[in-house]
């Protein structure tokens, strides 16, 4: 996911959980359900109707306990038993080349600032609108960014995670194709990724467009169909429009706060925003060129002023008339992520009741949800599904 999260990077503290014994237990015998896989209309492809539902999906992989968009992370996701694995938010590089970054200004996830050889690429940039000071994926090229190690992105969030600071590079896409399909044959299972296509106006500014170049490795790794394991993203309809007519792959249009609009609207005067795409019209518009959506929480169940959960919308409902499933993200155990009325305690770095929270969002009938600590969500399901 982007920049656009709603509730998702405020401050504060928070913790990891101790993977104990009991959860790497749970989190197995979960791995080795077949899910209870509901057919939502055969636009969506083979594929798709073979996940289980609700569908767990590793947000940047097991972020909640390692580095975000590493290996490591990818790994620990698939350990833990995600049905999907959010490999790849997806930015260039100065040569070309796509690499696996939250955003393309990497002061905050590696230790580029480190490097004094690089002090003089620290510049500031207008990021979608936004002025942005810092280190940025299209400055660098690939060989000089795989000099650079990962680090944790929210360390007062998750000061555990600190202690694997430095231990693994930057992944680029064609890398994480190549391990989706070793894990594949190592785990004897269909391994699925979710990679997002991040600022492409931004960058198609730039000369280097995002669409194209995800479309010919996934052509080259014979991945670009529709039953192909890949669902494409980006929070840029037109984006999204762009990638139906060059590839198959099942697509989905991410949405963040109602009041918000797209980078892409803002840049070619469209009005319309989120809470325009999220009627009836918008969304059978939506249903045109892609098979799903990917809402903040928030859309889906708002929050009152105080930040507790109120009454779902009816997002759910108006997206499955039109035969478009919902993955919205992003669940989180500690307390400052929770909707206030599931935070426990005082205590800004413990976890809350996130059980509950799921239970709430599972009830409104969305078909999956992005989370740091999949295998939370997948006890969540056992216990919703019985």
């Amino acid at each position: 996911m982007g920049t656009q999260e709603s509730n998702e990077e405020t401050s504060g503290t928070g913790r990891r959980a101790l993977l104990g014994a009991a959860v790497l237990g749970a989190g197995g015998a979960v791995l080795g359900m077949s899910g209870t896989a509901r057919a939502d209309g055969t636009r969506h492809g083979g594929g798709l109707r073979s996940l289980p539902k609700p569908t767990i999906i590793g947000h940047r992989g097991a972020s909640g306990y390692r580095p975000e968009h590493t290996f490591g992370s990818y790994q620990l996701a698939l350990d833990l038993g995600a049905d999907i694995v959010e490999a790849g938010d997806l930015v260039p590089t100065k040569d070309g080349h796509l690499v696996c970054r939250h955003e393309p200004e990497i002061g905050g996830t590696t230790d580029v600032a480190d490097h004094p050889e690089f002090a003089g690429r620290k510049t500031t940039k207008l990021l979608d609108g936004v002025s942005t000071t810092g280190w940025f994926t299209e400055d660098f090229t690939l060989a000089e960014l795989k000099t650079l190690r990962a680090v944790e992105r929210i360390p007062a969030n998750r000061p555990h995670n600190t202690l694997y600071n430095g231990r693994w590079e930057i992944p680029t896409f064609e890398e994480v194709l190549r391990w989706q399909d070793e894990q594949t044959r190592r785990r004897g299972r269909q391994v699925w990724i979710y990679p997002e296509l991040k600022h492409p106006t931004y960058f198609r500014r730039q000369g280097l467009p995002l669409e194209e170049r995800v479309a010919k490795l996934l052509r080259k790794h014979r991945k670009d169909r529709r039953t192909s394991p890949v669902i494409l993203q980006s929070f840029e309809p037109t984006s999204v429009q762009r990638l139906h007519t060059l590839v198959d792959n099942p697509l989905v249009v991410l949405l963040s706060s109602a009041n918000s609009r797209p980078w892409d609207f803002v840049e070619t005067g469209d009005p319309r925003t989120v809470a325009d795409l999220v009627k009836p019209a918008g969304l059978r518009e939506i249903a045109s060129y892609a098979q799903g959506i990917g809402p903040t929480l928030d859309l889906v169940v708002p929050r009152d002023a105080q930040g507790n959960l109120t009454r779902p919308t009816t997002l759910v409902s108006d997206a499955h008339k039109v035969g478009l499933i919902l993955h919205p993200y992003t669940m989180r155990n500690e307390n400052p992520f929770l909707p206030a009325n599931f935070r426990k305690g005082a205590d800004a770095d413990a976890y809350g009741d996130v059980f509950g929270a799921y239970k709430a969002y599972f009830a409104t009938g969305i078909d999956g949800v992005f989370t740091d600590q999949p295998d939370t969500g997948l006890l969540a399901r056992e216990d919703f599904n019985g």
